[in-house]
């Protein structure tokens, strides 16, 4: 069987609702929908994922009772947020990034182990990196202490899976476009956040170190983008000028059934229901 898995920076999930995201759901219910960047309070972001999940019934393979929301709000109000939506069975879950406990550190990190009907088990980590800012030294030092912390996790998972346990992927915005390929401007960028070489150094790390494989370069092959976020600003949607911050980093285990892979672009500027475009990965599990 194939599952899909799903994710996407909804740029505040009450605007996307009101901008018919829960069309694009209903149309792809997606197995395992990963979303960063909720923006709402508890109770806004539980109604709004009950009414994604009512989507599910009766042509999915769990029932609609059945399927789990799980979400972490930021401590900070109107900050960060993430939320998961799966039909398959969650087994365990888990809130928070291990060894952070900041304020603003919340609302950036769920796992959620999951079995399909198959038996098949595999952990989805649902990331939304801090974005970090050259001007703001403060900033900085927070992406770059998460990072550090997300690398030491990343690790435990890669054992975990290489010993025989879960297989795992990393989905969310991680706020680094990895290579020239993943962002249309590149020597323009090259001191601004989100591009800088110390940055991008971690996902080298996440490579090359832990064994992780970033799915969908390996399924695009070497190619320029494509990308999913675009600035609001100027016309950068219209002339594709944009970055590729939306990852799914795999374990090889899972990495090996990855079959093809979608990035959602909005038709026009006007029908987008946030600045990032989903990406959905296909595996055969």
């Amino acid at each position: 069987m194939a599952i899909t898995v799903a994710t996407s920076n909804v740029n505040g999930i009450r605007a996307a609702y009101r901008k018919n995201m829960e069309a694009w759901v209903s149309e792809h219910k997606p197995d395992v929908l990963c979303m960063q960047e909720v923006r709402a309070p508890q109770k806004d972001t539980d109604a709004i994922l009950a009414s994604f999940a009512r989507h599910y019934a009766g042509d999915k393979l769990r029932a609609a009772g059945s399927v789990g929301c799980l979400n972490e709000v930021c401590k900070i109000p109107g900050r960060a947020g993430v939320a998961l939506i799966s039909d398959l069975a969650i087994t365990d879950k888990r809130y928070g990034l291990a060894g952070l406990s900041e304020d603003v550190d919340t609302g950036r990190w769920i796992e959620a182990d999951i079995t399909t009907p198959s038996g098949y088990g595999l952990t989805v980590v649902d990331v939304y990196m801090h974005a970090g800012n050259v001007d703001d030294p403060a900033k900085m030092e927070q992406k770059f202490r998460f990072l550090d912390h997300m690398m030491e996790r990343a690790q435990e998972l890669a054992e975990t899976a290489e010993n025989g346990g879960r297989q795992a992927v990393m989905c969310g915005d991680f706020n680094i476009a990895h290579t020239p390929a993943d962002i249309k401007n590149a020597k323009a960028n090259e001191k601004n956040s989100g591009f800088l070489p110390e940055e991008r150094a971690y996902l080298d790390r996440l490579l090359g170190d832990t064994g992780f494989t970033d799915v969908m370069r390996s399924l695009a092959g070497d190619i320029q983008g494509p990308y999913t976020w675009w600035s609001q600003r100027g016309r950068a949607f219209d002339n594709n000028t944009g970055w590729r911050l939306d990852y799914q980093f795999a374990t090889p285990g899972l990495a090996r059934r990855a079959l093809s892979f979608t990035i959602d672009r909005a038709d026009s500027y006007d029908t987008r229901w946030s600045d990032h475009a989903p990406l959905t990965v296909a595996y055969d599990i």
